[in-house]
């Protein structure tokens, strides 16, 4: 700990308004299985400290994995020269900070298994077991099991007084069946991408049984017609479809610096611009999304953010307005004299925090209603599973999506399989058509963990949720 105070007693003594450091070590457990043949176990520390300083209305920042006071001291000198030099080209007075107290606290995911500690040869055995089961399928020609195993345990300190240690982590499981034959290929996932707890999770998730489903389907999906050309007709979207469809279209759009302009790279500006505010319609008026923070199991959940703001919770979209952005120390006061939402973070400890998408989902529907019954009150449509091709112009206007496993839908009830199926939309059209959402019996989430931003970019992660819901009238067809 005595480096903590080195860093920030020695950078207020070089004139600093104000500064903290992160000191991370970050467990990243990565196996993957192609077939039957083991293709990569890895295990990958980092363990460091990045200080940040504010000065003058300018960000300084520098790492180090030296943990010395002498280079302490030079880290915390090399943030300061940065801040000297930002300075000079700063607009105006520069960045100010929104109103923040210190914090003395502690966060932890709940687990139940950690699941560093489970031998190695026990997740290989359940996934050559897994990867078995899709192979017995004749059809099913190739076999993949991706396993992820994470743990960021941080220190972060600042010049407010704040004190706070977290420690997360994270399991996530994908598998996927590729069905072949003569003149056609098609894969077939199980994703729910990554999620906040312990190895428990991935013994739960009973990944035999779906196997089986996923072969099955894939297999569906080689022998499955496609929908033919473009045409208007109503969609239903599960959970896990929506979760990269709301990442794209919400998530993004309403990152504050994307507003502002500070940030163009990998997914562009923002159309939800700050005079829209409280007045735009994004939806029709049964879509709310929330950014929660304080969600159990989501993967932006830390207790605290790397601003050393708490985790919050509020309306990002309410009754289908455009309510509130996510938001940071340094992003906010451009908006108004309010304090950031929490969304300030880094993924390494040499990397600067920056401003990312909250655990964001759509809130489930207040009426009693099962997937079965939208179905049935569909006469003509497409039913889309999982995630699949994706593209978004630079304003997150635009877009187009695919999916995993497609059902076309006649007179209210499913008829048979699809395949090379996308819808193409555009906001405010798509989720101004959002005529039903199912109930919060049937809410799940998915968990982003490569969520790419910044230059350098940096892979953030988060999650985001949704009850199965419909959208009318959208273009839908085939993807050839």
């Amino acid at each position: 700990m005595d480096h903590i105070s080195v860093a920030l007693d020695h950078a207020q003594s070089l004139g600093a308004d104000y500064a903290d450091i992160r000191i991370q070590k970050t467990r990243r457990e990565t196996i993957v299985l192609s077939d039957l043949s083991l293709k990569n176990t890895s295990m990958n520390v980092e363990h460091g400290y990045g200080i940040r300083v504010m000065k003058n209305g300018a960000w300084g920042f520098a790492h180090s994995n030296i943990f010395t006071n002498d280079e302490v001291k030079k880290t915390v000198e090399q943030a300061v020269k940065v801040a000297d030099l930002s300075a000079k080209i700063k607009k105006g007075k520069g960045l100010t900070l929104a109103p923040e107290r210190g914090y003395i606290d502690s966060y932890s995911t709940k687990i139940q298994i950690d699941p560093f500690t489970v031998p190695l040869n026990e997740k290989v055995d359940l996934m050559l077991e897994v990867n078995k089961t899709l192979l017995n399928y004749s059809k099913i020609k190739r076999a993949f099991f991706m396993l992820e195993n994470y743990n960021d345990d941080k220190f972060f300190a600042s010049t407010l007084g704040s004190r706070i240690h977290s420690n997360i982590y994270y399991v996530y499981p994908m598998i996927v069946a590729t069905a072949v034959n003569e003149t056609d290929s098609q894969s077939r996932s199980h994703d729910d991408g990554g999620y906040a707890a312990g190895w428990e999770h991935v013994l739960k998730m009973d990944l035999l049984n779906k196997a089986s489903q996923i072969a099955e389907e894939a297999i569906m999906k080689l022998e499955a017609d496609e929908p033919g050309e473009i045409r208007r007709r109503d969609l239903i979207l599960n959970p896990n479809h929506l979760g990269l469809t709301m990442h794209e279209s919400v998530g993004h759009p309403t990152e504050l610096d994307r507003v502002l302009g500070w940030e163009a790279d990998m997914a562009g500006v923002s159309f939800a611009t700050p005079e829209k505010l409280k007045k735009y319609r994004y939806g029709s008026e049964i879509v709310n999304f929330i950014g929660d923070n304080t969600l159990s199991f989501g993967l932006a959940t830390a207790g605290y953010d790397d601003d050393g703001v708490p985790g919050q919770k509020w309306y990002i979209i309410k009754d289908g307005i455009l309510n509130e952005y996510g938001s940071t120390r340094d992003s906010r006061p451009f908006l108004d004299d309010g304090m950031s939402r929490g969304c300030c973070r880094a993924t390494n400890y040499f990397d600067f925090p920056i401003n990312r998408i909250p655990n964001l989902y759509l809130e489930p529907g207040k009426k009693k209603l099962s997937p079965q019954e939208l179905i049935s009150d569909t006469e003509d449509g497409i039913y889309i599973e999982g995630r699949g091709s994706f593209s978004i112009d630079q304003h997150r206007v635009n877009f187009q999506f695919g999916g995993d496993m497609f059902w076309e839908i006649k007179n209210g009830k499913k008829v048979r399989p699809l395949k090379d199926v996308l819808y193409k939309s555009n906001n405010p059209e798509f989720w101004n058509s959002c005529d039903a959402i199912c109930d919060d019996r049937y809410w799940q989430d998915f968990g982003v963990t490569n969520c790419g931003k910044g230059q350098p970019m940096q892979a953030a992660r988060m999650t985001h949720g949704a009850s199965t819901a419909r959208f009318k009238n959208i273009r839908v067809g085939g993807s050839k």
